[in-house]
């Protein structure tokens, strides 16, 4: 029998990495953003793999990044959709908080998970068995996947080779940091060769890595402002990603109606949201995540710019509908 093989899609924003299991039942691990689409099912197709085939997509957690595609591949080829048990219940009931769309201001569109996954389940491809992990932390129902025999970890945005995944404190609990690191401590047990993150490249020292993010995770319990930062510049800049900047005059608009902005300028600044904007965009520059060109303020890191009529419908969980997931 032929062997199998994992090939792994490192992504420009939006879209989160991916992980395909070429084996005797395909598995996708996150589908990227919904715009980036087209590119999703051509990178399926160009290692010998038609959608039609796909036996299983594997999301590590709900956020639009990762899901994406999902809409694209159950609808148009009725691929069935694992994701953990919590995920699963806000999706599935369409719940306003689901994949934090709304409070993240994050287009999704509406798909259902079919199977419920849980800590220590088991995922077979064929010649390959996936531990299902549950590692709490960016989110309450992120899962990372373990393949014992290789030592191949994935571990989707718990932590990265040079960074770890923001903190939602307001959606997903102010013991994300306690979490994170009791999500590391856990990887840490494991004997792991090789790990694959939803963003930037491959891991090759993934014990460093581990390492790397407990200690900025251990740093940041007693640097609470370090956390809302953090998370403020990566929500911040994602929103400029997926609409190609903003100009001068929509920006203070735009972030006064965003529930992220009012709840750290409130909670985590004790600013009023209308005193925080100065600032924000200040850090903004001075870090180096954006800057202003032609009186639009730019994301800095590499993207892929998603179309803006794909953006305007403006697609939302607490819009989706029974009715309309089930068509």
């Amino acid at each position: 029998m032929k062997k199998s093989s994992m090939i792994f899609f490192e992504r420009k924003f939006p879209s989160a990495n991916m992980i395909l299991i070429k084996d005797q039942l395909p598995i996708l691990i996150d589908t990227g953003f919904g715009s980036d689409v087209k590119e999703t099912e051509e990178l399926v197709r160009s290692v010998g793999v038609t959608p039609e085939e796909l036996h299983l997509i594997v999301n590590t957690h709900y956020h639009s990044d990762h899901v994406g595609g999902n809409f694209h591949f159950q609808k148009n080829y009725g691929v069935t959709i694992a994701a953990h048990k919590w995920d699963a219940n806000l999706i599935n009931t369409c719940d306003p908080e689901a994949c934090s769309a709304e409070w993240l201001d994050q287009p999704v569109e509406p798909y259902q998970v079919d199977t419920k996954l849980s800590d220590n389940d088991e995922i077979h491809t064929g010649s390959r068995i996936l531990r299902v992990l549950h590692t709490p932390g960016h989110t309450l129902g992120h899962i990372s996947l373990y393949e014992p025999e290789e030592g191949i970890l994935i571990c989707g945005d718990l932590f990265h080779k040079n960074d770890i995944g923001w903190l939602n404190i307001f959606r997903e609990g102010v013991s994300s940091i306690q979490r994170s690191l009791e999500s590391l401590d856990l990887l840490s047990t494991l004997k792991i060769q090789q790990a694959y993150s939803g963003h930037g490249p491959k891991i090759d020292n993934p014990l460093d890595a581990i390492d790397a993010a407990r200690e900025r995770f251990e740093k940041w319990i007693s640097m609470p402002e370090k956390v809302a930062w953090h998370a403020c510049k990566r929500i911040f800049s994602f929103t400029l990603i997926i609409k190609n900047g903003l100009s001068k005059d929509e920006v203070n608009s735009y972030l006064l109606k965003c529930g992220w902005f009012q709840d750290f300028a409130r909670n985590s600044f004790q600013l009023q949201p209308e005193e925080f904007i100065q600032i924000l965009l200040d850090e903004m520059i001075r870090s180096g995540a954006a800057s202003w060109r032609n009186n639009h303020l730019i994301a800095s890191t590499s993207y892929k710019a998603p179309h803006k009529d794909w953006i305007d419908k403006n697609i939302k969980p607490n819009e989706w509908g029974i009715q309309d997931v089930l068509k």
